[in-house]
């Protein structure tokens, strides 16, 4: 007897993130504040680097 294998389950759709998570996403401070924490970050590691 042949099976059909399960084409459309659950398992194989990613997470929807949650209303904070989004907000998060979008909220222009917590983007800047990323945005210069990984840009210290990464002149660390050049500094570093370079010295």
């Amino acid at each position: 007897m042949k099976t059909n294998p399960k084409v459309y389950y659950e398992e194989a759709y990613p997470p929807v993130p949650l209303g904070f998570v989004r907000f998060m996403r979008k909220f222009f401070l917590w983007q800047l504040f990323r945005f210069f924490v990984l840009n210290y970050k990464v002149m660390r590691i050049v500094a570093y680097g370079h010295s």
